[in-house]
């Protein structure tokens, strides 16, 4: 009889455990939007507990600011999609430097297939002389380098890469600087793959997890990425999983885990082309100024985000399973990445959310 109500406490407690466990059949399993359909779920804002009375402020504050499109997903659900100012779902809007992150997330990719190496330096694929830095400076600069911008090349001299453009100022690995030089991966992964980027990228991520219609247009020198806002929410939703749609793991996680970290000890609140909230200190694009605090105080801590010009975001939090997208033109004045509207938006946002 001992030996019975034993393995009968065993079993009860095994059972318990798992009952509590991420598997839990009571836990909603993370949605993903059926690829080639047009069909996503939603949830509603009252089923989460949300404060629906401040929805419209957050609408109204949206609308004012020049927002085109605005998506906001919880477990891959839907829970708001508002466009304005003529905008609609599948008009297609530009990234700007929210699409760094694409660029970062390819090149995970692309070593993870064998064809390169985040700490080879950017020579090696590329050859010497893609910039004007003496050759043996040039050849401090890894691909790494790029993904966390402390190349060390000088940023002030606008967005030409050309080799006369790309300038030494300090060894790579000592200076963080904003710097469009990132682009040089998507050579890199052009040359090691023996691909044009916007195949690699297509073949590799865009048609893996159904952003259709997203074009990469040259711009000014560089390759800007175009698309919805819903294929916008799918690859924050593939970063809030950590580089695996459904049961398909895209991009390694722990590429994922690294570009979503801090990456170097100068600029905290910057990973792989990724900025992260909840750091101690951070610094600003064209400032070598080191700023303390959280980059946007009003957000969840373990935010990571995709910044763009003009006020493109991505923002992914974890520990509340929530992606949230806007596209629009500047809120206010033009701006590099972060500004004053993520502050005051992430205020409306909490207050729906809370």
């Amino acid at each position: 009889m001992k030996k019975i109500s034993l393995l009968f406490i065993m079993i009860t407690s095994l059972w318990s455990c798992n009952s509590d466990d991420g598997n839990s059949s009571n836990e909603e399993a993370m949605y993903f939007p059926p690829i080639g359909s047009s069909t996503w779920e939603t949830k509603t804002a009252a089923s989460l507990g949300w404060d629906e009375t401040q929805v419209q402020p957050l609408l109204d504050y949206l609308e004012l600011k020049n927002t085109k499109g605005f998506i906001i997903l919880h477990n891959g659900k839907i829970v708001m999609e508002n466009y304005f100012n003529g905008h609609s779902a599948t008009d297609t809007w530009y990234w700007a430097s929210a699409g760094k992150t694409l660029t970062a997330t390819v090149t995970g990719i692309a070593e993870q297939e064998g064809y390169l190496n985040i700490n080879n330096k950017v020579s090696d694929y590329l050859g010497t002389g893609w910039t004007s830095a003496p050759l043996a400076k040039e050849n401090l600069i890894t691909n790494k380098h790029l993904l966390t911008m402390s190349s060390g090349l000088n940023d002030a001299l606008g967005d030409d890469v050309s080799p006369a453009n790309l300038q030494y100022v300090a060894d790579a690995g000592t200076r963080w600087a904003y710097h469009n030089v990132y682009v040089k991966l998507q050579d890199v992964v052009a040359t090691s793959t023996g691909q044009t980027w916007s195949n690699y990228f297509n073949t590799k991520l865009r048609d893996k997890i159904g952003m259709t219609g997203g074009v990469w247009i040259q711009s000014g020198g560089l390759s800007v990425y175009w698309s919805t806002t819903r294929n916008m929410a799918k690859f924050g939703l593939l970063a809030l999983n950590r580089g695996k749609w459904e049961n398909n793991q895209i991009v390694p996680q722990i590429y994922m885990q690294n570009a979503t970290t801090t990456s170097q000890n100068i600029n905290l609140a910057y990973g792989y082309l990724w900025w992260l909230n909840g750091k101690s200190s951070y610094h600003m694009p064209q400032s070598q100024f080191q700023f303390n605090g959280t980059l946007i105080p009003s957000a969840p801590s373990d935010m990571y985000c995709a910044l763009g010009k003009n006020d493109q975001k991505i923002y992914v939090i974890p520990s509340r399973k929530l992606v949230i997208i806007r596209m629009g033109d500047a809120a206010d004045g033009s701006n590099f990445a972060l500004s004053d509207f993520d502050e005051t938006l992430w205020e409306k946002i909490s207050a729906v959310i809370n």
